[in-house]
């Protein structure tokens, strides 16, 4: 988890969707405060390459031809209010990087982690930089037979952007919960939770700690153990787990 000073608090309100309309309206770059983090606590790794080249046209005919050599089609937006925007770049990617990061980290983990993106002229081509951008992927179309990617959807993360993401969760604790301990067992309500996140302190997931919850009691939203500058878009009543009773097929067994 991170950490802002209190003293630096007010000053992640600077933080702004980021967009070329919203830049003209503001004269002054907002100062960012320095963020820092609690060891112990997940924290973003270092951001990994995908390379990709331009694509001069869409449509499903393009889409096909660009699959049948290797090739997933991508776009790239500016980002406007946290969910898409304008400045679109068609791009195509190399489909076995796409597949080998989604299987290496999980697809929820993909969609939740920050990546620098290369535009080249040519794959091959390492001095013909056209872009170099970090980026967030907003979606992610894989074949619903073999999980082959399909189709992908980023979206840029400047610093002083403001991005939706979704967040895994990862239950801990779940071997010393009393409830669980009685016999009951884990009703998971939400594996994922959107926050409205600056890119620098996006965390690759959020513990649920289950250590202390007994029968019937719940964790919900508000509860989650996040960064202060983090904010949530759902209600933070909105229950994420509870520890509920044991099943009625458990129940017949017992008798």
């Amino acid at each position: 988890m991170y950490r802002l000073h209190r003293s630096a608090l007010a000053k992640t309100l600077h933080y702004r969707f980021f967009s070329q309309s919203a830049a003209a309206i503001i004269e002054e770059p907002a100062i960012q405060a320095p963020i820092t983090y609690l060891e112990g606590f997940p924290k973003p790794g270092p951001a990994e390459q995908i390379l990709a080249i331009p694509r001069a046209s869409s449509g499903k005919n393009i889409s096909a031809k660009e699959r049948k050599v290797g090739r997933v089609p991508a776009i790239i937006f500016e980002q406007e209010d946290g969910q898409h925007g304008g400045n679109k770049r068609l791009i195509s990617v190399q489909s076995n990087r796409i597949r080998n990061l989604v299987d290496k980290v999980g697809r929820s983990f993909f969609l939740s982690r920050l990546f620098d993106l290369e535009v080249r002229t040519d794959f091959a081509k390492e001095e013909e930089i056209i872009e170099k951008v970090r980026v967030l992927p907003r979606l992610l179309h894989l074949h619903s037979g073999t999980d082959v990617p399909l189709n992908v959807t980023f979206i840029r993360a400047p610093p002083e952007a403001l991005l939706k993401v979704d967040i895994p969760l990862v239950f801990i604790g779940d071997d010393v919960s009393p409830g669980l301990r009685k016999g009951s067992y884990l009703n998971v309500i939400k594996r994922t939770v959107k926050f409205l996140c600056p890119p620098d302190i996006i965390p690759p997931y959020i513990e649920v700690d289950l250590s202390e919850l007994d029968v019937g009691e719940k964790l919900l939203v508000g509860d989650l153990k996040v960064h202060p500058a983090l904010k949530p878009i759902m209600q933070e009543e909105q229950p994420v787990v509870k520890i509920a009773g044991a099943r009625v097929s458990d129940q017949k067994r017992a008798k």
